[in-house]
């Protein structure tokens, strides 16, 4: 639904009916008085836009973040999308925050420490000439849909607490193309670049095995 003349406000709507059709609950809606199910957050948004009468542009690029609770638990997923044609830069943009999920998930195993996979995040990240926001991180997620840890999208490897076979993870790289500064709008939730650049998101809530990593959010599409 991310193409020209669609609303944030319809991919919001299609969202909650597709959970809701699948016998699940939208996490967000209603979570500390948010009042959507997605979060969609277009071009210079980081995180947590609010849908609404917005019309979307040929060229934007939108972050949708969606969570869903069902059987008892919660998943928690996000990624950017291109609408339309966009510039390199922007696909660029997208991609290395996409990949730098990966590149933090290879260290997702049992035994490593949880910073070894910000910091290869962050290094990444900054080794493409972008930007790690900082103020708001990754986090556990189970029967609640915010748990510890707190999962920062850098830092240096080595340290914080070892990861253990069972865990259940929200790793969410937020990337900006300019400086990291944000602001946060006076609608109490929409966070944009302080510089006016674009950002891009990407999220999967996985789980931590004896091997690799298990993607519990992976995209069916």
């Amino acid at each position: 639904m991310v193409r020209p003349g669609v609303t944030t406000q319809e991919i919001d709507r299609a969202v909650e009916h597709f959970i809701r059709k699948q016998g699940a609950v939208p996490s967000f809606l209603h979570y500390n008085g948010y009042p959507a199910s997605a979060c969609i957050s277009v071009n210079d948004e980081i995180i947590h836009g609010i849908p609404g009468k917005r019309v979307l542009q040929e060229g934007d690029i939108v972050s949708v973040d969606v969570g869903a609770y069902i059987g008892g638990f919660h998943g928690d997923c996000a990624a950017t999308f291109p609408c339309g044609s966009i510039s390199p830069e922007a696909q660029d943009l997208i991609n290395v925050t996409r990949q730098s999920f990966f590149e933090g998930i290879r260290y997702a195993k049992e035994g490593h420490r949880l910073l070894d996979i910000s910091a290869a995040i962050q290094q990444y990240v900054e080794s493409h000439g972008y930007s790690i926001v900082r103020e708001y991180v990754g986090h556990g997620v189970g029967q609640a849909m915010h748990e510890s840890p707190e999962i920062p999208n850098y830092g240096h490897p080595g340290r914080g607490p070892r990861l253990l076979r069972g865990m259940t993870l929200a790793i969410e790289p937020m990337v900006n193309a300019g400086s990291a500064a944000i602001q946060q709008l006076s609608d109490g939730w929409t966070v944009k670049t302080l510089d006016g650049k674009w950002a891009a998101h990407y999220e999967n809530t996985i789980l931590i095995t004896d091997g690799e990593p298990e993607i519990l959010t992976a995209p069916v599409i």
